[in-house]
This record gives structure tokens, C-alpha cells and sequence, in this order.
């Protein structure tokens, strides 16, 4: 397996740059997912890796070598598509070994690097079958296995399983997890959904409009936002946001929120600006607790809201309601029936704040 690396990595089109100076370093045996919004850019930059794109200025090396100019081939890399790319009239076996034969690669080690994919996938009852008598699920291990087969450096995932229904996603996800975990592979993942990212990745690369806005490992994206946008992006449901003051002294702060309420908040944890400055407060779902489910934050502040909308998701509930004119979703533990307009007591969890410049939304965290 082998290291990426990107410097300054620039994608012009016409007038239009996509890609905006990446630098990134993908260390070897890493599972590391490009995630952010469509027209991001983490399609391109993937299709770059591969070359498939040509890359308008900078450097990309695989394995400490420069390819900028090298050809897919000659790049030590395997990918895995969308759209599963198989060979409609060929077997499994066949399109598990074609690109072996067409690289001269000779019999017996065809067969042994494909007698090893299959069984590492599971494919060994369906060898003789051609794809259209597969499913979904099944093609995608196809795919997989005719990438594995290959014995790249680095593997491309391009939103391999957005194609597949959740519980096809879910099972699929497990397994190209453990399976990187059994080659101990570099891989390189593309999606939207951010939950494949926070269960599939070691390290995630947040994209935004051609930029990179973080990088770090779930928890981190999680728990020590550095902007605005990595907080709204990372959690389902996002990230509530409301409009405050900063109140209070340097180790006894809160925020006045809309409407007058006081939220204490844990002052050592950030870079607060003097009182009086307008900021933006974050708070997560499961940190806007409602009364009687989950545990009671010691530090915080109450309000009551009417419920406009219940979600029932069968081990939790989301709660929709209002808070000084913004909508607030709350997380129900436990979940009971609300009724329409139900008034219900909140309790936000100050110590879980987020606090982020109203100006350059970033965090002020230390």
C-alpha cells in the first residue's frame, strides 16, 4: 500500500476553479473519506487521484512518486464506481479476472488472486452467474473483488453504495470496512452521507466549494468543530444554531439568547469576545434534552416550547419546536407520543456548548 499526497492541487474548468489548493496528506494504510455537499468538489478531486481528470497546477504523489502526468494505469490505483462497471455478458469469474488477462498477467495467478477475492467476498456460489442475476449488493462485491484483484497501492471508492437500500448500505459498509482492515489498504472514499463517513472512516476530509474546511478523525469533526459549516455538516439532525450575546465575566460567561434566555456556559473552554458581541451558538439535538428523558445537564438553562412536529424514530423521537423565532430540534431518549402543540420543558446543556464568531463563523473554542 502507499501515502497520497496533495499539494496546492488546483482544477480549472474555463473560468470556473473547482478545486481551490488542496493540500492533504493520506497516510499508508488509511481509510480516509472525502465527504461534503454536491458540487464540492470530492468527485473531482477523487477522479484526479485516478487520473482521470487532469490536475491544473500542483502535485500529487502516490507512494512518494510524482504522477501528475502518469496515466491510470501506471498509478498503482483500483477503483470502485456508482454504477458497479461490470461486464454485462460475462460472468462473475470472467469479470473478476479480464483485467488480469488483458494485463498479461499469467493463468495460475489469475486464478489464485481470484479464488482469494472471491473468497474473501463471498462470491464462490455465484461464480458462473452473470451480473443481471445479482443483486444489488452482490454486483457491488463484483466490483470490489475485480479491484482487489488487481493488488493496487491505493483503492477509490466514488459513492459506491448510494445505489443499494439502506439495509444493503449497511451491510456492505461492514464489509468494506473489514475487508480494508484485512488488506490493511489505503483507501479513498467519496459520499455525501455522512454517516458512511463517521462509521467507515479513520480520517475525515471535509470539502466545501473546492476548499478543504477540516480534516480529523469523527470524533474530532464531532466534538471540536472548527467552523460553521463543519458543525451544521457533521450530526443528523444538523446542528442547531441561534443568534446570542455574550454575557457575563471571564469565568462566569453565558449567552442571552432571542427572547431573553441566559445559557451559562463553560468560559475556560473558549476565546470568548467581550461582553456585549454578538455570536453564534451551537447546540446539538441530543443537547436540548426534554424533561424526564435522558440525563438533566447541572449546567444549563430551561425554556418551554410548544412541539410543532414529533419524529418517531422508534428508539428515539425528534421534537420540533421554537425558540425566540428559530426552530430548535431537540432529541427525545426513550420516546413517548407527543401531541401536536403539546407544550414540553427543555433543558439546554450549556456545558455542550458551541460558540462561533459571528463574522468568520469560526469557533472560538481553545
Amino acid at each position: 500500500m502507499a501515502t497520497v499526497t496533495l499539494r496546492d492541487i488546483v482544477k480549472v474548468y474555463g473560468e470556473f476553479v473547482a478545486i481551490k489548493g488542496v493540500d492533504l496528506d493520506i497516510e499508508d494504510g488509511t481509510f480516509v473519506v472525502f465527504v461534503g455537499p454536491s458540487g464540492c468538489g470530492k468527485s473531482t478531486i477523487l477522479r484526479m487521484i485516478a487520473g482521470l481528470e487532469t490536475i491544473s497546477h500542483g502535485e500529487l504523489k502516490i507512494g512518494g512518486k510524482l504522477v501528475n502526468d502518469l496515466p491510470s494505469r501506471d498509478r498503482g490505483i483500483a477503483m470502485v464506481f456508482q454504477s458497479y462497471a461490470l461486464y454485462p455478458h460475462m460472468s462473475v469469474n470472467d469479470n473478476l479476472s479480464f483485467g488480469l488477462k488483458i494485463s498479461g498477467v499469467a493463468k495460475p495467478e489469475i486464478e489464485k488472486r481470484r479464488g482469494e477475492a472471491a473468497k474473501m467476498l463471498g462470491l464462490e456460489p455465484y461464480l458462473d452467474r452473470r451480473p443481471s442475476q445479482l443483486s444489488g449488493g452482490q454486483r457491488q462485491r463484483v466490483a470490489i473483488g475485480r479491484a482487489m484483484v488487481r493488488e493496487p497501492e491505493v483503492f477509490l471508492f466514488d459513492e459506491p453504495l448510494s445505489n443499494l437500500d439502506a439495509k444493503l448500505r449497511n451491510q456492505t459498509r461492514i464489509e468494506i470496512k473489514r475487508l480494508q482492515r484485512q488488506l490493511g489498504a489505503t483507501v479513498i472514499f467519496v459520499t455525501h452521507d455522512q454517516v458512511e463517513a463517521m462509521t467507515l472512516a479513520d480520517k475525515i476530509v471535509v470539502l466545501n466549494d473546492g476548499r478543504v474546511a477540516q480534516v480529523g478523525t469523527p470524533l474530532e469533526l464531532f466534538e471540536r468543530p472548527q467552523n460553521q459549516f463543519v458543525a451544521g455538516f457533521i450530526g443528523a439532525p444538523s446542528m442547531n444554531f441561534l443568534d446570542g450575546v455574550v454575557t457575563g465575566g471571564p469565568t462566569s460567561a453565558a449567552i442571552t439568547l432571542a427572547g431573553g434566555l441566559v445559557l451559562p456556559i463553560e468560559a475556560q473552554k473558549f476565546d470568548l469576545p467581550a461582553p456585549g458581541t454578538a455570536v453564534v451558538l451551537g447546540i446539538r439535538p441530543e443537547d436540548v434534552v426534554p424533561e424526564g428523558h435522558g440525563t438533566r445537564p447541572a449546567l444549563g438553562a430551561d425554556f418551554e416550547g410548544q412541539v410543532g412536529f414529533a419524529e418517531m424514530l422508534g428508539n428515539e423521537s425528534l421534537l420540533f419546536t421554537e425558540l425566540g423565532g428559530v426552530e430548535l430540534v431537540s432529541r427525545m431518549q426513550h420516546p413517548r407520543l407527543v401531541a401536536p402543540n403539546e407544550t414540553v420543558r427543555f433543558r439546554i446543556d450549556g456545558g455542550r456548548a458551541h460558540i462561533f464568531d459571528k463574522q468568520t463563523q469560526n469557533s472560538v473554542r481553545r
